[in-house]
């Protein structure tokens, strides 16, 4: 038999390209042929040899190609028949390729592609012939003369052989359900068309458990609007998640690989739209990342299916949650008592069905087992996605891979959100409450000491003075503060010397916060000087003395002005200030501000209004309420080895121990 040969008219490099593919979508891609051939069956056979997996085959009985039209079709891309948006030639069906550069794919697999192609002409005889790639030589495409068929039928098998790996992906375990996902959309529309699979039927329709479709935002650009369209297939089977790009139609032309943590669900979703069509005649398909406008879109999608999973996992949920109740093991009690509490419990309830699933034993247990474990998941929510990985694994056992899921769940979650943001705002209220009384309250006041316990109690909620503050220095000298604003610039400051306070003594500093001006310049930064003072003492001229000596020491020492921009602010607090001080400041509290260093003071009364006028906002929309008697308990509860002796139970009041509210200055060692 005479063999004619071709040249294929692209570059190497560029069919290189074209062959590239993962194992299963390479076969896909020769499934397609098939069906875009008019195919009503396909068959894909692996063949195993003594050294394993030797031969694939894919048969289809399409229509074949016709003699006359294999060497156009084979030795050029683009300028096909199959025009987008087309229809099969015979029964009208939607066209899935139409540049030619499937049958590349073939590559992806083995170094040697024969087809075997049998067609009617139009005089209805049947005739077959041979075609043969090689990868080595891959712009050569070798067909033999026909020859009349005496039986048989139309259609198209490829072997591929000389294989280059064994390709555990193929075993179909794996495989049927991937070409599932592949073909799904396109199996729904044609019932009648039949794909097997080392025998096993491709038929997605008795995989799928629930199917959803939304309308997304048009992409608009400037020359055209393409409507964007997202179909998701939930799964029973276990599989890989997955967000296909697709034209309009529904053919996955791609896969975008990203992460969903929607608890158990197992789903396919298909974005659907003429822009992608138009990426992929552009070949840039591949460069999706680089496009604003899929960008925008794939983004969109990706919260649309997170939403919805959510909403089907509270639905799974609220049927699992009446059972709970009917066994009193549920950790609420009765209905939700405002938005953030029923936002809290939706949240709760979606985290603990899935992680139910995973517990051993969950359902059998007793039911004071199970309100523990429900109860842990319950504080766990409360708190932050962190403790509850901790409980999720010390507590109730559940595999590293579940703990990640559900944890990244409770991260995603917009609920989630809410209800930390909630739980700082309240913690923040208590706090607020609880230290008014506390600096306020006549006897509490008398007996609340500088060092020990009021100054202990505020390092620890720096963002009293503002969310942007970071503590740098606590209850240390003015070397420690120079040291640490060394470090914050990353400045070639020598300390070969203390520094010395303007007494020939060194100053402690109660606290030391730093703050960025501005972002992304190292040395735009703000150091604020703290100096506390128990609430019994009014500030006068030995407190203002005190600090501003600390601002002197600051502006005689050079190494603090090595780098430029940088402020310093120093203030001294207390609950009072006397007439020298009234007549010291102005109306915003500064008493002294030179060149890049202002001295001032504030009262605790200011600090504590400004705070709660910043979360009025959040008291109001998260409809928290706290009590006096629920706040003190809080501070009580939280900062009790600081304030022993200052909060007490009836009336068991003890006088104040002495302590030196002189200023903090020391002997130089």
């Amino acid at each position: 038999m005479t063999e004619h040969r071709y040249t294929v008219e692209v570059q190497p490099d560029f069919l290189a390209r074209q062959s590239k593919a993962k194992p299963v979508q390479a076969i896909a891609e020769l499934i397609w042929n098939g069906l875009d051939a008019d195919a009503a069956r396909v068959d894909v056979q692996l063949n195993y040899g003594e050294l394993g997996l030797s031969k694939i085959i894919v048969r289809d009985n399409g229509d074949g190609i016709p003699y006359d039209d294999a060497p156009h079709l084979f030795t050029r891309l683009g300028g096909s028949w199959k025009k987008p948006g087309g229809q099969t030639k015979t029964k009208k069906r939607m066209l899935h390729g139409y540049e030619g550069r499937g049958r590349f794919k073939v590559f992806a697999l083995g170094r040697v592609a024969d087809w075997r192609v049998a067609y009617r002409t139009n005089t209805g005889e049947l005739r077959a012939y041979d075609i043969t790639m090689l990868e080595d030589n891959i712009r050569e495409v070798r067909i033999s003369d026909e020859e009349a068929v005496e039986a048989g039928s139309t259609g198209v098998e490829i072997e591929i052989s000389e294989l280059h790996h064994e390709y555990r992906s193929l075993d179909p375990e794996n495989a049927v359900q991937e070409l599932s996902e592949i073909f799904a959309l396109y199996l729904k529309d044609y019932r009648d068309i039949s794909i097997l699979y080392e025998g096993r039927q491709v038929d997605p329709a008795i995989a799928i458990a629930n199917t959803h479709i939304a309308h997304l935002n048009d992409i608009d650009e400037e020359s055209a609007v393409h409507p964007v369209e997202l179909e998701i297939i939930e799964w029973q089977n276990v599989t890989t998640r997955g967000l296909y790009l697709c034209t309009e139609q529904g053919f996955p032309l791609s896969k975008v690989t990203t992460r969903f943590h929607i608890g158990e669900f197992h789903f396919s979703a298909y974005l659907k739209s003429p822009f992608i069509t138009k990426l992929h005649g552009e070949a840039q398909l591949d460069l999706a990342e680089m496009n604003p406008f899929l960008n925008g879109c794939i983004e969109e999608a990706q919260q649309t299916i997170k939403a919805y999973f959510r909403e089907r996992a509270a639905k799974r949920a609220r049927t699992v949650v009446e059972t709970w109740k009917a066994q009193n093991v549920y950790p609420y009690v009765g209905e939700a008592k405002s938005s953030l509490e029923n936002a809290e419990r939706k949240v709760f309830d979606i985290l603990a069905v899935t992680a139910s699933d995973y517990m051993p034993d969950f359902e059998s247990a007793p039911p004071k087992k199970k309100e523990f474990d429900l109860r842990m998941l319950r504080t766990a929510i409360e708190k932050s996605p962190e403790d509850l990985q901790i409980i999720m694994s010390e507590v109730l056992g559940l595999p590293k891979r579940k703990q990640e899921e559900l944890a990244g769940l409770l991260r995603e979650a917009s609920l989630s959100s809410i209800i930390s943001a909630a739980k700082i705002v309240a913690d923040r209220l208590k706090f607020l409450t609880g230290l008014e009384q506390v600096l306020f309250d006549p006897d509490m006041k008398a007996r609340l000491k500088e060092r020990s316990q009021l100054h202990k109690i505020i390092e620890d909620n720096t963002w009293l003075f503002g969310e942007e503050y970071n503590l740098s220095v606590s209850d240390k000298g003015l070397t420690a503060v120079l040291q640490k604003h060394r470090k914050i610039l990353g400045d070639d400051i020598v300390i070969d010397k203390p520094v010395r306070h303007i007494s020939q003594q060194r100053g402690i500093v109660d606290l030391m916060l730093s703050r960025a001006l501005r972002r992304h310049r190292a040395d735009e930064l703000e150091h604020l000087i703290v100096e506390l003072k128990r609430p019994k003492i009014k500030i006068g001229h030995e407190e203002i003395t005190q600090v501003e000596k600390y601002a002197i020491s600051v502006a005689n020492d050079e190494r603090f002005h090595t780098v430029s921009g940088v402020k310093w602010t120093f203030w001294a607090i207390s609950d009072d200030i006397d007439q020298y001080a009234a007549y010291r400041m102005d109306d915003r509290g500064v008493i002294s501000s030179k060149d890049n260093i202002s001295v001032g003071i504030k009262t605790w009364a200011q600090i504590i209004e400004e705070n709660k006028a910043r979360l009025q906002f959040f008291q109001e929309k998260l409809e928290h309420q706290v009590d006096d008697d629920t706040a003190l308990k809080h501070l009580q509860d939280k900062y009790h080895k600081f304030l022993s002796g200052v909060v007490s139970d009836g009336d068991d009041r003890r006088e104040p121990e002495p302590e030196s509210d002189q200023e903090g200055v020391t002997a130089e060692d």
